[in-house]
C-alpha cells in the first residue's frame, strides 16, 4: 500500500509521492490542543486538486454498506443505517466505476503510507506515551481507511472509541461551510464524574482532526437534521497491531470485512448475471 518513488495513479495528476508529502506536511503544521484531551486540527489536509477530485468522485448511495460498532445502531425510521461506508482498500474500491477507483486508489494508498502514520506518531507521542509507555513508538498499528457517509437522522453518544484503536484521524469532505455545525463534538470530565460540552470541530471543507486514542478522549456527533443531504468524510482508524492476537485480529477483520461486501456485491447483481433464471 506504499507510494512508489513519483509513480503517479493512472489518469491522474497527482502523483503518490506527492500527495503523502503534503499529508505529512499537513499533519506537521496542524494546531495541537491539550484541553479537554491532547489532539492536533489540521487545515487543508489534500492537496487542493486532489480534494476536488475527491469531491467529484464520490460514490453513489447503493456503493456503501452498513457501518459495524457503535454505529449500526444508529437507524432511520424505516430502518436503513444512518452511517454507511467503503473501506478505501483495493479489494473494496475495484467494484467502483474506472473514474472514481483512480482517485479513491489514490487516497487510500496515501493515507496508508508509513511515513504519514509516523508524522501521526510523532504529533501525538503525549497521548500515545500516556496510554503505552515510553516504548509507544515501539507499538504496531494497522491503518484502515474508511471512507464514511452520514445521512439524516445520524447520532453518536459521547464515547472514547474502543481500545482496539490506538490514533482515530477525522477527515471532513464537505462541498461548502454551510453544514459547519455538525462537526464532532469534544467533552469534558467535570468534577463530579459527568460531561460537558468543551468544543466543537467545524464541519467544513479539507479539515478534521487526530487524537491518540485514551480513557478521556470523549467525543460525539449531534444528531444530522434534514438540512443536511450527506455528512461525508474519511475515517483513518490505526489499530494496535502488536502481538500475534492482535495482528490476527486486524487481518481477519479485513478479510471479514471483504467477503460481507462480496455477498452484498453478489445479491445486488441481478438475477441472470448471478447464474439464476430470470422469473
Amino acid at each position: 500500500m506504499q507510494g512508489g518513488q513519483g509513480v503517479a495513479i493512472p489518469g491522474n495528476s497527482i502523483p503518490v509521492d506527492d500527495a503523502i508529502a503534503w499529508l505529512v506536511n499537513a499533519v506537521d503544521c496542524a494546531k495541537s490542543i491539550d484541553v479537554p484531551f491532547h489532539r492536533i486540527e489540521f487545515d487543508q489536509f489534500f492537496p487542493p486538486e486532489l480534494y476536488a477530485q475527491i469531491l467529484q468522485a464520490m460514490p453513489q448511495s447503493s456503493d456503501y454498506r452498513a457501518m459495524s460498532g457503535r454505529s449500526k445502531d444508529c437507524k432511520r425510521q424505516h430502518g436503513s443505517p444512518a452511517r454507511v461506508k467503503i473501506d478505501l482498500f483495493p479489494e473494496f474500491i475495484r467494484l467502483l466505476p474506472p473514474e472514481q477507483r483512480v482517485v479513491w486508489n489514490l487516497v487510500g494508498r496515501a493515507l496508508c503510507s508509513n511515513i504519514l502514520q509516523a508524522a501521526f506518531v510523532r504529533r501525538l507521542a503525549s497521548g500515545l506515551e500516556r496510554r503505552f509507555g515510553p516504548a509507544y513508538g515501539d507499538v504496531g498499528l494497522f491503518p484502515i481507511p474508511v471512507l464514511t457517509r452520514d445521512i439524516p437522522g445520524y447520532h453518536i453518544a459521547p464515547h472514547t472509541d474502543t481500545h482496539w484503536k490506538g490514533i482515530a484521524v477525522l477527515i471532513y469532505l464537505p462541498r461548502d461551510e454551510t453544514t459547519a455545525h455538525i462537526g464532532t463534538v469534544v467533552h469534558a470530565r467535570t468534577a463530579n464524574g459527568g460531561l460537558t460540552r468543551a468544543g466543537r470541530n467545524p464541519f467544513v471543507p479539507n479539515r478534521g482532526f487526530a487524537f491518540a486514542v485514551g480513557d478521556d478522549t470523549w467525543h460525539s456527533v449531534d444528531p444530522v437534521g434534514p438540512e443536511v443531504t450527506t455528512r461525508d468524510l474519511i475515517i483513518l482508524q490505526y489499530f494496535v497491531d502488536s502481538g500475534l492476537k492482535l495482528i490476527a485480529r486486524n487481518r481477519a477483520k479485513r478479510l471479514g470485512n471483504l467477503l460481507l461486501n462480496e455477498v452484498r456485491h453478489v445479491q445486488r447483481m441481478p438475477a441472470f448475471r448471478r447464474g439464476q433464471t430470470p422469473g
